[in-house]
């Protein structure tokens, strides 16, 4: 980046840190604000471990975790956090009312230019913001959890951003080398939720009819479509999938989609017998005392994936 941008980060949670480590390593400067203190003091140290677990897999673009733990302050008061920022990404507790108070303070005192970003994943934007001065500078920016690793960002405009706010937010995110995924407008669960909630429906679907077991769901995401997701999005996918591409592909396969779809429009009931077999499933993979030990592993495996993604789109 040519100019050192800076940004300030509203919460310190784990969210937060990763969002504070992303911007660092664009170049920007960043300033952290969290009102519970003890949190704001406990940053540091997770600000490092992200920052030295990426340096390790050599994801800092030839920076230091120092490097990017030095360009992370933390501010003493929300005043100094927001002064001079171009940009506020927001991380408090998941609640209309925190946030609705939260973006209130927001507006207030951040710069009248700066972009107020949300990283909410299931609220509107237009929910707790309607009523604000600069409304019209007020989005969702919702990361795929940690924007420090994974890249994509959802830009979700209320009714009343804005288009250059959206278009100021993405380009910021490009450049500190995030992908945005610019909608057009608000709506329940964003891009992402909406399709891992259709995967989900099946899959409890598939559970719930007798049709296979947990295991044997998890088995064919796993090991038969997350390959090929991990390289391409779904349109890619079936574009590569027939000789003449995607209109190809749907003439092909079109009818046959139209069937399944048939039986799929019910849904499934997500608690009870259901909920017990896969439950038990789970646990039968694995203890739950030992889900910290398996969400580090993963963490670590998926460090590896995207340090591999990212190699292969350099190479091509």
């Amino acid at each position: 980046m040519k100019q050192a941008t800076k940004t300030a980060i509203i919460g310190s949670g784990l969210i937060g840190c990763a969002w504070a480590v992303a911007f660092a390593r664009g170049g920007c400067t960043v300033a952290l604000y969290d009102q519970n203190t003890a949190a704001a003091g406990q940053a540091k140290d997770t600000l490092t471990n992200l920052a030295s677990e990426l340096e390790e897999a050599d994801m800092l673009n030839g920076q230091t975790a120092h490097d990017i733990v030095q360009r992370v302050g933390i501010a003493n008061t929300l005043e100094s956090a927001l002064s001079g920022a171009a940009h506020v990404q927001e991380n408090v507790p998941e609640k209309l009312d925190i946030k609705q108070q939260v973006f209130a303070q927001l507006d207030a005192t951040a710069p009248p230019d700066a972009i107020l970003a949300s990283s909410t994943s299931a609220l509107l934007p237009s929910a707790f913001t309607e009523h604000l001065t600069g409304r019209h500078r007020c989005l969702v920016a919702h990361p795929i959890n940690p924007p420090s690793l994974i890249p994509a960002v959802e830009i979700v405009p209320a009714p009343w951003t804005e288009p250059e706010a959206v278009e100021r937010c993405a380009a910021l995110m490009e450049r500190i080398g995030q992908k945005p995924i610019r909608m057009t407008r608000e709506i329940d669960g964003f891009i992402m939720n909406r399709l891992q909630g259709a995967l989900l429906q099946e899959a409890f679907r598939l559970v719930a009819d007798g049709i296979a077991s947990p295991k044997d769901v998890d088995t064919g995401l796993r090991d038969g479509l997350a390959p090929r997701w991990a390289l391409l999005g779904p349109f890619e996918t079936i574009d590569l999938n027939a000789p003449g591409g995607v209109r190809d592909y749907v003439a092909r396969y079109g009818a046959m989609f139209e069937t399944i779809a048939a039986g799929q429009r019910e849904t499934r009931d997500w608690t009870g017998d259901t909920l017990d077999r896969i439950e038990q499933s789970c646990r039968a993979m694995l203890p739950l005392d030992r889900i910290p030990q398996a969400q580090a592993e993963r963490d670590s495996r998926l460090v590896a994936l995207m340090k591999h993604l990212g190699q292969r789109k350099t190479n091509t």
